[in-house]
């Protein structure tokens, strides 16, 4: 009796690569791989022969060396005879500063004029429509140096403040004054504003190449903290709401927890401002707030703000109009209506596109080298780069700190719009 058999299976050839679905998809990953490394190699190869050719060599020690030039914006401690490491982080502190001041204002500004977009108010909506296509429609650099020539020229100068004994005898006043209880004056030099002082502060800490002020990081964890403890007791209410279908009471609670222990540390540590006062041609005292660093701000907030509403307002649209029925046949007012219904569920198509503008900001920042803001651009990828001659090193390390930026915006935000995304039960 014959039996049937399974039909025996052929071995490998080296053809199947190319012939067999199975194998050509790797092949030709393989193939482009080993192509894109040869490039790479060669490309490095080409870098190191061409710098030995100028007797260059490819080293970071450059960055220990004095750097000899001055920053008029700094959050940590620097003079010129520090190295240029150090003032590679006083222009990377300058760049995080106006990234995340600018992403939070041109969020909160972007958000109010998307909503205000579309209101049945016609000429409200008008204004808005005005608004984002002025802004985004001319290049962000205009708008730069449009905000500085403006804050350079219509400012008043020091000696505009200044009252003098005739003045008084006369009854006059001067052609300038402070503002916010005389305490911030905006001159064509900058702006100066009160510096928080504490006369029984905590010190510094020297790492070696950056001081941390001990004050600043002491109130910082007090914010922390009391932001923490106060998502817990709004927890703790949301879970007895909806096992109860009672919620309690927390205002009090919230209030407590969030001004209280930072008021008392402060207290503790003897706050006090220190107001700026003319004396001489300039004022003394205080911050002074270079209108370079305004001028980067403001424009930065407006063009990105303008972006931001449309985004906001897609996102409006996309959310079914019956979910506005649906909450004001509950009873439900238009603005919480918004905040509590629209919003939430628009997050999820917003988020995605916010976090590119996010990422555009942050890169535009280096922008600010148009109105001499001495941010990374300006301090390694232009002063620093000019003394040492170090070009290829000072275009490498900065493109490396705007990748390692932009990945760590994306994975914040990502990891918030994975926590709004509906949940599937």
């Amino acid at each position: 009796m014959t039996m049937a058999t399974d039909a025996p299976k052929d071995g490998f050839r080296l053809s199947m690569l190319i012939y067999d679905t199975r194998y050509r998809s790797y092949t030709i990953q393989i193939v482009v791989l080993i192509l894109f490394a040869l490039a790479v190699a060669w490309l490095l190869n080409n870098t190191v022969q061409n710098l030995a050719a100028r007797g260059k060599e490819f080293n970071f020690g450059f960055l220990w060396q004095r750097a000899g030039y001055d920053i008029g914006q700094q959050l940590i401690p620097y003079n010129n005879d520090d190295n240029h490491f150090r003032a590679l982080l006083i222009g990377l502190l300058n760049t995080l500063v106006v990234a995340v001041l600018g992403c939070i204002f041109a969020t909160i500004l972007g958000v109010i004029i998307g909503v205000l977009r579309l209101s049945r108010n016609w000429l409200v909506s008008r204004l808005m429509t005005v608004y984002v296509e002025m802004f985004r429609n001319v290049p962000l650099l205009l708008w730069i140096l449009l905000s500085y020539v403006i804050l350079s020229e219509v400012t008043p100068q020091p000696r505009d403040f200044r009252v003098t004994d005739e003045m008084v005898a006369a009854g006059e006043e001067p052609a300038a004054s402070m503002m916010l209880f005389d305490t911030v004056a905006v001159t064509n030099r900058g702006t100066n504003i009160p510096s928080a002082l504490f006369e029984r502060g905590l010190g510094t800490l020297d790492l070696g190449f950056m001081s941390l002020n001990l004050d600043f990081w002491a109130i910082l964890a007090v914010i922390v903290g009391s932001v923490l403890i106060n998502r817990r007791i709004l927890q703790s209410a949301r879970a007895t709401q909806e096992a109860t279908g009672v919620r309690p009471v927390t205002w009090w609670k919230s209030i407590l927890v969030l001004f209280v222990p930072v008021i008392a540390l402060i207290v503790a540590m003897g706050f006090h401002l220190e107001i700026p006062t003319l004396q001489g041609f300039n004022f003394q005292g205080g911050i002074l707030v270079a209108h370079s660093f305004t001028a980067l701000l403001i424009a930065l907030t407006l063009y990105t703000a303008a972006f931001i509403a449309e985004i906001v307002r897609a996102g409006i649209q996309a959310i079914s109009r019956g979910q506005s029925e649906a909450a004001f046949a509950l009873g439900l007012r238009p603005n919480r209506t918004m905040n509590l219904v629209i919003l939430p569920q628009a997050l999820r198509v917003i988020i995605p596109p916010l976090i590119s503008q996010y990422l555009n900001l942050t890169k535009n920042t280096s922008l600010g080298i148009a109105v001499s803001y001495l941010d990374l651009r300006g301090t390694l990828g232009g002063i620093t780069l000019n003394q040492t001659g170090r070009e290829l090193e000072c275009m490498l390390l900065m493109m490396l700190i705007y990748l390692s930026i932009s990945l760590m915006i994306s994975a914040v935000m990502n990891m918030y719009n994975n926590s709004v995304q509906l949940k599937a039960r």
